[in-house]
């Protein structure tokens, strides 16, 4: 299980994101609007939350690094080899012998959201040490990103509490995507809890607007619900609301951007494209928490990168470059 330092990309330590967390494969059903028993085939896609935010900001010409755990299996050797191809540094991952990479069938429904169905029991994602992490690359980050599916069991939840203090120690910018699947926590409590026990810990925080009902057991389009999510010492806070846009509220600042109408084909990677595009503006210029007009600028085609991800099946694959961000911002609504 040694470091895989063959064909790591160099990364500036200016503008690296370092992205923690799982990279599985997805398995889609090719006809929309079945469910997995009525499914005759399946797209593989590559997957994993924090794993297409390295992507993004790869493709969009950042600096990008991942740090996580795959089994030493065909499907493990070909997601390590998907992060390289996408230009993403791979010397955090690791391969395990004992333990399969993880699996995700995923439904889409009619109007192209989601519902899962998860193999890992246990995955090698799951089975990360803090021994194992590779703090260096850690520490050379200008942000360390996560998510909260790392934090479901042990010993990944030590690994990824002990990688946070890592980069908070040496004063890196901490992003907090939650990402929450439901499926894979013992309860919703349990995920409740769990996703809020880091919660004050993160700079940056982005929530889909199910995720605030969900955390706050209120009505997500009620500003008092979203500030209860709000902390002293949080950059930014921002609500993905599908194809209405997102909000965003700073200390000083708040408001809203409008998205943009695409024939929506597969939602599965439209919040990392989102979150990927606005931490490649975060990492080359962090001044944006406090600058309003740059905020928006960037969430415009934050907007726009996370609409184009819907068009196509699977996550990386339809992962935006920035001509075609431009492109539909140019056209607009």
């Amino acid at each position: 299980m040694a470091p895989l330092g063959d064909g790591a990309v160099a990364a500036s330590p200016n503008n690296l994101v370092v992205s923690f967390g799982e990279m599985l494969i997805d398995f889609v059903p090719d006809v929309a609007g079945l469910s997995l028993a009525e499914s005759g085939g399946f797209v593989k896609a590559p997957g994993g939350a924090p794993a297409n935010v390295a992507c993004a900001i790869s493709k969009l010409g950042g600096s990008s690094a991942f740090l996580g755990k795959f089994g030493d299996d065909e499907f493990g050797h070909m997601l390590v080899n998907i992060l390289k191809q996408n230009g993403v540094n791979a010397e955090g991952c690791l391969f395990d012998q004992h333990a399969r990479t993880a699996l995700a069938f995923v439904t889409l429904k009619k109007n192209g959201e989601r519902e899962f169905m998860f193999y890992r029991n246990p995955s090698a994602d799951m089975l990360l040490t803090e021994a194992e992490l590779n703090l260096d690359l850690i520490r050379r980050a200008k942000i360390f990103h996560y998510g909260s599916i790392s934090l479901i069991s042990e010993p990944c939840r030590g690994a990824h509490l002990a990688a946070m203090r890592a980069a908070k120690a040496a004063g890196i910018l901490c992003s907090y995507d939650p990402n929450v699947r439901l499926p894979l926590w013992p309860s919703e409590e349990a995920a409740r809890a769990g996703i809020l026990s880091i919660w004050k810990e993160a700079d940056f925080i982005k929530v889909s607007d199910d995720e605030v009902a969900f955390l706050t057991q209120g009505d997500a389009s009620d500003e008092k619900n979203v500030l209860s999510l709000w902390f002293d010492g949080l950059k930014l806070l921002i609500v993905t609301d599908g194809d209405k846009g997102c909000r965003y509220f700073t200390k000083d600042f708040k408001g809203s951007v409008p998205g943009y109408k695409v024939n929506t084909i597969d939602t599965t990677g439209a919040g990392d494209a989102f979150v990927g595009s606005l931490l490649v503006n975060v990492a080359k210029d962090d001044n944006i928490f406090h600058n309003e007009e740059k905020l928006r600028e960037a969430l415009k085609f934050s907007n726009a990168c996370g609409a184009i991800c819907t068009t196509q099946k699977g996550a990386i694959p339809a992962l935006p470059t920035v001509a075609a961000a431009q492109e539909l911002i140019a056209k607009g609504n």
